[in-house]
């Protein structure tokens, strides 16, 4: 649901981004698709160029075709047993000659390219056989009735059709440059007219003479009109978004085929803006027990292996190596307008937490936690020392990226009730499939200003600390689960003994929540609340509207508890006397590509589509009208 709210100063929150208008008020703009579904399509799209078969199938495919129904075409021209002597050699050479054309190109002109290995290359050459039989069958059919003459033509023109389908796919797909990629085009196809030159100059109805000009001008124009074609889609990204289409393509299957994130993460760094980022670091400290909760305020996406999707697992884990103790990277109130751009990006923030870590001045005290639940919108609240962490949640419903400004007024009202400060936290731990009324920003202004009070009334306590983390090993990022694994920290105020869950996954499905809290209170805690990192690693690597799997659609809701259970028990059985120490870390200068431009880019697939389908036909139809004219005056 696309929802615009309207304070009465002007500021509008407009899909989790503030902008200035004159009004006030709600304005439902309708449903829209979200970043995710934009993600998802463009997943569909470039997933749908390599899902092909494996190797051994996609030859077994070539030997039918070739010496399959290549070969018995021969019968249709020849007298039977001629026939099927010429089918058989004809067929058998053309697929050694298909093979040695595909190693070539694999294992010479594209060796370094990386994304066409064998199994792709010999995947192009298939569909260039079945197209090139569109024209070769037919002919043969229709010469008995017309001549050899008329197979000879059709046999050429799919000769010229397979060269530009294979001149397009590599002016595309392939980094090996315009010379290679013109090479890798007409290498196979010229092999593979070798046995048809030969068969053809031994009938002397067809001769060779009448042949060579086509043969000449025919690999030129293909290559021309690939060219042409393919610049015409680039020149689209240029326009619409600053950056060549093509190497903007070519970044993206080589993070979707090859899993490399730099030649993508330098187009964003170019498109992207520098922007001062905050981090919020409560660390906890005990004799024998370190743990931390770190809130990075930014968005772990765009997807996958990009940007800044791996920074939760990242900064937990160099974190606890430099510090020690089990760290946590919870969401904060934020969407995706600020992605960072790029691994490098990623590094900055870590090494400016673990360099602020021991500077924290610490307290002994807590107050207990409280819970307030306002319709269908729930906080949570704990107050160390003088600082509020503090929770958002509408649970069982969808629980998606929260917007700036309700941060922004949690940590002011947080200071008008004598507390030095607020961390906020987007529990971002229920999705669903339904579309479904959303939280006003006023609702949720409300119920932090409910659990604030009721927070801030509790007397402040000794308190004790213990924390796990587990990983895993039943569960992939395919499955929803990121390298972060879980992180329980337990926390016990005077006789209340709370649990902070938190899950490397994006989202989870509606209900395990409350499934985790009654697990929870089974082995002894009083309270607590889930959370998921929203870690994008998890995205980008299955197909389906959502393009990820939120924790617990891929993964066995009972498995996952006693993974739960295990963590929080060991965090009870290493509970001891802690103290809490709270900074507010601001990073220079970091790199970020926000949620408008990424969604741009990641529509720009269905925009080049439709571009391709708006030229195609100009380009191609009237390459084949010059080849059947050269055709006809031969």
């Amino acid at each position: 649901m696309l929802t615009v709210h309207v304070g009465s100063d002007g500021w509008v929150v407009f899909n989790n981004e503030l902008a200035l208008i004159e009004t006030s008020g709600w304005l439902d703009l309708g449903t829209a698709d979200s970043l995710n579904e934009s993600m998802g399509s463009a997943i569909k799209h470039y997933s749908s160029l390599f899902f092909l078969p494996s190797f051994r199938k996609t030859f077994v495919s070539l030997v039918v075709l070739c010496v399959g129904v290549l070969g018995l075409s021969m019968v249709l021209l020849f007298p039977l047993v001629a026939g099927l002597v010429y089918g058989l050699s004809f067929g058998l050479a053309s697929l050694v000659l298909t093979v040695l054309g595909d190693y070539l190109v694999t294992n010479l002109l594209l060796r370094e390219d990386g994304i066409f290995v064998m199994r792709r290359t010999a995947a192009l050459s298939l569909f260039c056989w079945v197209l090139w039989l569109v024209f070769i069958v037919p002919g043969a059919v229709a010469a008995s009735v017309f001549g050899l003459w008329l197979w000879v033509m059709l046999c050429v023109l799919g000769f010229a059709s397979i060269m530009t389908l294979r001149a397009v796919v590599f002016f595309s797909v392939s980094s090996a440059g315009l010379k290679r990629g013109a090479l890798a085009s007409l290498l196979q196809p010229l092999l593979c007219i070798i046995p048809f030159l030969l068969l053809w100059a031994t009938i002397e109805q067809v001769g060779l003479v009448r042949v060579w000009p086509f043969l000449v001008v025919a690999p030129f124009l293909s290559l021309a009109s690939a060219n042409l074609f393919v610049s015409l889609i680039d020149r689209l990204g240029r326009k619409s978004y600053g950056t060549a289409a093509m190497p903007l393509f070519r970044a993206f299957m080589l993070n979707w085929v090859l899993g490399l994130s730099a030649p993508l993460e330098q187009h964003f760094e170019k498109l992207g803006e520098d922007k001062d980022v905050e981090v919020s670091l409560l660390q906890f400290r005990a004799a024998n027990v370190n743990a931390a909760v770190i809130v990075p305020m930014v968005h772990p996406g765009p997807f996958k292996n990009v940007g800044s999707s791996l920074l939760p697992s990242i900064l937990k884990r160099e974190f606890e190596a430099a510090v020690g103790g089990d760290a946590c990277v919870p969401l904060g109130i934020l969407g995706h307008e600020l992605d960072l751009a790029s691994q490098p990006q990623n590094q900055k923030i870590v090494d400016s937490v673990i360099a602020s870590a021991k500077h924290s001045t610490f307290s002994d005290r807590a107050k207990p936690l409280a819970k307030v639940i306002d319709g269908f919108v729930t906080v949570c609240c704990q107050v160390f020392g003088d600082t509020a962490l503090l929770s958002f949640s509408v649970a069982p419903k969808t629980t998606e990226d929260l917007p700036q400004e309700l941060g922004l007024f949690v940590r002011e009202e947080a200071r008008k009730r004598g507390l030095n400060d607020a961390i906020v936290i987007n529990t971002h731990n229920s999705i669903t499939d339904a579309r479904e009324v959303e939280a006003t920003l006023d609702e949720l202004k409300v119920a932090a200003l409910k659990c604030l009070d009721k927070a801030v009334s509790f007397s402040s306590e000794p308190f004790q600390l213990g924390a796990a983390t587990v990983y895993p090993k039943d569960f992939s990022l395919k499955d929803g689960m990121g390298a972060g694994g879980i992180t329980t920290i337990a926390v016990k105020v005077v006789d209340q003994t709370t649990a902070y869950v938190v899950i490397d996954g994006n989202n989870m499905v509606s209900g395990l929540r409350e499934e985790i809290l009654s697990a929870l209170s089974s082995i002894g805690f009083r309270d607590g609340e889930v959370f998921t990192t929203d870690t994008h690693a998890v995205n980008a690597l299955v197909l389906g509207r959502r393009g990820y799997h939120p924790v617990g659609e891929a993964i066995n809701h009972d498995v996952l508890i006693d993974y739960i259970k295990d963590a929080s028990r060991k965090a009870l059985s290493r509970m001891e006397p802690s103290s809490a120490g709270v900074l507010d870390i601001v990073v220079p200068n970091v790199r970020v590509i926000g949620q408008a431009r990424i969604r741009g880019l990641s529509t720009l697939v269905d925009e080049a589509l439709r571009e391709a389908k708006r030229v195609i036909v100009p380009i191609f139809g009237v390459e084949g009208l010059l080849l059947i004219v050269l055709l006809a005056v031969l």
